[in-house]
């Protein structure tokens, strides 16, 4: 087992050009900075039907659901990045919180969730940036146990806020996400000193 912190990066969205996608990646930028193995994932690559104990039961948990869960398992922190839908967060984050949340014999209740620390944003065309989706974000993840950062930082006008490289335009933004990915790993060593 490496002392390492390793840190798991997701965007709540699966639209190949998504600003969430541009925002995490930046922020496993910052998380490798601070000497973590910082790894994203697109949750367009995990088949993850809608949630549904019927299928469960008849099925097991699905392929795509015991792919991500297990690399929740392997990894000691998360960074999130939520698009706001409707005021809240998207369908495909909550439903493959859902999955990875189901217990599996041998395992902890909720062991791949329990003590991670996590860090949040969220960038959006509109004027909050997103920030209203991470409001239950925050709640979902506090509930399954996830240590969540306070620090959160929402990014607004996103169609023009980030370079053809996919970077943010604004230096003081980029910063602010590569520090989320920064303190999640720096926390992440601390406690498994």
């Amino acid at each position: 087992m490496t002392d390492t912190p390793r840190i798991l990066a997701f965007a709540g969205s699966t639209r190949t050009d998504s600003f969430n996608k541009k925002l995490v990646k930046i922020a496993a930028q910052g998380a490798r900075a601070a000497g973590a193995d910082a790894t994203f994932v697109d949750l367009r690559d995990f088949s993850l039907p809608l949630f549904d104990e019927d299928l469960e039961a008849k099925e097991g948990l699905p392929a795509g659901a015991r792919q991500f869960k297990d690399l929740l398992l392997a990894h000691d922190g998360l960074l999130i990045a939520s698009p706001e839908y409707n005021s809240s967060l998207t369908a495909v984050l909550k439903n493959a919180i859902d999955w990875a949340s189901r217990p599996a014999e041998g395992e902890a209740p909720l062991g791949c969730f329990v003590g991670k620390v996590a860090s949040l944003m969220s960038a959006s065309p509109g004027a909050l940036g997103g920030l209203r989706g991470l409001v239950h974000l925050r709640a979902i993840l506090g509930n399954i146990k996830v240590i969540v950062l306070p620090d959160q930082i929402a990014v607004p006008t996103a169609y023009d806020a980030f370079d053809p490289s996919g970077n943010l335009k604004d230096f003081k933004q980029q910063a602010a996400i590569e520090s989320l990915g920064k303190n999640v790993a720096t926390i992440v060593a601390k406690l498994k000193a």
